[in-house]
This record gives C-alpha cells, structure tokens and sequence, in this order.
C-alpha cells in the first residue's frame, strides 16, 4: 500500500517565516526610496541592481515556475483518483464552478462601486497622464498588442490542448494542463489496474518531492521580497506613487472590503470556519502570494497550508486549488474592473449601468483566462478596454505601481482559492479515505 507522508512539518527555529518577510518588505522599501532620493543617477546602485537585487529575485520566481507544471499535474490526477467516482467529480466540479463564479462576481462588483465612489481617474491632472504615458509607450505598446491577440472564444477552446507540451511551456494555457491532468485522473478511475496503480503511485512521488523542494525554495522568501521592493520603490520614487494614490487606495480599499468582509462573511455562512481561524492558519500562502506575485508559483504552499492547517481532505484541496490556481482570480478580476473604469474616468468617458455590467462579465470571464503570474491581468485588461471603447493604451499610466498592485491582488487571489476550497469541502461532505479502506482499495486493484 502506498500513502501520502502528511505528517506536519516542525515548526522551524527562530523567528516565523512571515514575520522575516515582512522585515524584508519594510527593509526593502525603505532602503529603495532611500536610494531614489539620494544616489538616482549613482553607477554602483544600478549595478546593484542589475547584478544582484534583480536577477536575485528572477532566480526566486525561477526555482517556483519550474515546479508548476509536474505540481499541477500531479496534484491534480491525485484529486480526481481519489473521489473514485465520476459522478462524485461532477458534483466537486460544478459546486466549485458555481462558488468561484458567485464569488468573483462579488469581487468585481466591489471593484466597480469602489471606482464610482471614489472616481480615482478624476484626481488625475492631465498634463502628468501625457508624461507617465510618454515614459511608458513602448511597454504599454507591447502589452496591447498582446490584448489584441486574445479572444474569449480562443480561451475557451485553448482549454482542450492541441499539444500538451506546447501547453506546458506557455503560461497562457495553463487550463490546458488542467483539462488534460482531469482527462488521466478520469482513465485511472475508469481503469483501476495494477498498471495505473504503478502510475498513481509515481503521481504520488512526484507530487512529494515538489512539494519538499518548495519548502527549501520558500525560505528564500524574505530575501526576494527585500530585492522586490527595492527595485520597486527605486524606479518609481514618491512623485509617481503620489500621482496615482487615488487609483492604489481605491484598489487596495476594494481588496480590503473583499478579502476582510465578503470572504470571511462567506467562510462563516457556507463554509462553517471561523475566519479568524482561517486567517491564522493560511497567512504563511497569502505571504507566499504577496511575494512572488503568481497563484500558481504559490501552488505548492497553497496546498500544503489546505492539507496540513485547514486539515481539508486531499481529494478536495487538490482539485479546487489546483484548479483554481489556473482559473479562480476574485483579485486579479476585481483589479481589472477597477482599471477599465479607471481609464474610462481619465479620457473623460462616462460608462452607464449596461456597460458596467458588461465589464463584470468580462472581467469575470477574463480572470479565468488570466495568466497566473506577475503582471498576468495587463494584457487581459488590455482586451476589455478594447472592447468597451476605450484606448487600451492608456494602460501605460498604471504600469508604475502595478508591480506593487500585482502582489496585492494575488495574495487575494490565494486567500479566496483557499476559502473556496473550505466551502466546497464542507458543502460537498468529502471526506478522506482512512488508512484501512486505501489498503482495501489496494488489495482490489492488485
């Protein structure tokens, strides 16, 4: 018989993980604005930058991408392996598709009555649009050319791979992995043989030793969040942060009202868990999140914190996360409607209730096909803003502060996966097997 080690890790020594990350973040901010403000043109700093700080914190992101792809697969084929039963998958499947869309629509219609009532792109003095815009014409240039090539119709056929390798090393169809890890954990279900149960077992190996590799990783965490903010706060400075403060407090308002009223509203009536509990137990992922800027580079902590905090049943945590890490954005669509109106108040255009609702819809279809990882929305917003009517070059203006945004609307983004998956494991009644039905089920498939 083959079982999954689940036995918790030992707390490490010295100061808790968060705890250095947040040191990290206030050391690194600090020493960047420091670094703006007194040496802007000084050589040394830039060659810290490039040599050290930057490539620092590529290497960080690095080491967690290239763990995605067998992560997602694995931990998926498991998820759907263990329910046992199709039926039970569709029930799991459509509560999970049901939950992520109620909710990201609660998202999104936060984002829009924040961005109405605080109306950020009416602070904004038109001469300092023409000059942010002017520094940002060859990004933002890039960044709707790539919005131009997306099509919602494309991203709900790219959904079935063509090619899964190609899948696998295009960012853009990570839903493909998914389909394609759903379509083997179906065969093993339907096929219970010692031959798939050798395969099941090598899912398992494999899913271990990721997620081993990824709590050496993380240790890193502190150190390239530290090279993160740096680089940040010394490219932009105050002016820039000053200039577009309306727009980061009507996001970071609206991520507050979702992430600290909605979700823990949510938790308490369908879910059951106490959201204080909840909080405490998934701060290390949501850091996780905050660090990296990418869902799905935080997969591997995202589902060590449901199995081994939250205590959700693997079949659960496996499926609704991973899945989720690809398609569940509450974050990432909120930030994109508040963008799309955003620019609509900075051109001068007045959107009415019909079009508002058009940009909940395709927000929320354009967070499913959101790319999980750093600065993955621009382009998406970069398409609604095309198809609403509005110049989706005007993107430009918030790519100063995006990073910092980026970073803020993903740790929403794993604190609702996280949240969804207690929902649907408590609705749905799914429960792990215990130790003497697996050896049953084994003795079966032998």
């Amino acid at each position: 018989m083959h079982t999954l080690d689940t036995t918790p890790t030992p707390p490490a020594k010295g100061l808790p993980l968060h705890y250095k990350v947040l040191i990290g973040f206030v050391l690194g901010t600090l020493l960047g604005l420091a670094a703006h403000a007194y040496a802007t043109d000084a050589a040394w700093i830039h060659g810290v930058i490039d040599y050290a700080t930057k490539p620092f914190g590529q290497i960080f992101l690095n080491l967690l991408f290239m763990l995605v792809v067998p992560l997602i697969f694995s931990a998926l084929v498991l998820g759907v392996a263990e329910l046992g039963d199709i039926a039970a998958l569709g029930r799991l499947g459509w509560k999970t598709l049901i939950y992520t869309a109620t909710v990201t629509a609660a998202a999104v219609g936060v984002g829009l009555l924040c961005v109405n009532l605080f109306q950020p792109g009416m602070h904004m003095d038109a001469a300092l649009v023409q000059k942010i815009l002017s520094g940002n014409t060859l990004k933002a240039g890039e960044i709707v050319s790539k919005g131009n090539e997306l099509r919602l119709m494309d991203l709900l056929v790219n959904i079935v791979p063509h090619n899964i390798v190609g899948a696998m090393a295009d960012d853009k169809q990570k839903l493909g992995i998914v389909f394609f890890a759903l379509m083997i954990g179906i065969g093993l279900v339907m096929k219970p043989t010692a031959g798939t149960q050798a395969f099941k077992n090598a899912m398992h190996g494999l899913f271990e030793i990721c997620m081993h590799l990824i709590g050496l990783f993380i240790r890193l965490a502190p150190y390239a969040v530290a090279a993160f903010m740096f680089n940040l706060t010394f490219q932009l400075g105050w002016d820039v942060i000053r200039s577009l403060v309306w727009f980061v407090v009507t996001v970071l308002v609206a991520l507050g009202i979702h992430g600290f009223v909605v979700i823990p509203l949510w938790l308490r009536l369908m879910g059951k868990m106490s959201p204080r509990t909840f909080f405490r137990e998934t701060q290390e992922a949501t850091l996780t999140a905050f660090a990296t800027a990418s869902s799905t580079a935080t997969l591997p902590v995202t589902l060590r914190v449901a199995e081994e905090n939250l205590k959700l049943p693997r079949k659960v945590s496996r499926f609704v996360l991973t899945v989720g890490a690809s398609a569940n954005h509450h974050g990432t669509a909120l930030f994109e409607g508040i963008t799309v109106l955003f620019l609509a108040q900075v051109y001068g255009l007045h959107l009415p209730l019909t079009q508002q609702l058009m940009v909940l819809v395709l927000c929320i279809l354009g967070g499913i096909g959101t790319a999980g990882i750093p600065s993955g929305s621009l382009p998406v917003i970069a398409m609604i803003c095309g198809i609403i009517g509005i110049d989706p070059a005007g993107i430009g203006i918030i790519i100063g502060v995006n990073t910092f945004l980026d970073m803020c609307r993903t740790s929403l983004n794993v604190t609702g996966d996280l949240a969804t998956a207690v929902v649907v494991a408590h609705r749905s009644g799914e429960k792990d097997l215990d130790d003497a039905a697996l050896e049953k089920l084994d003795e079966i498939v032998r």
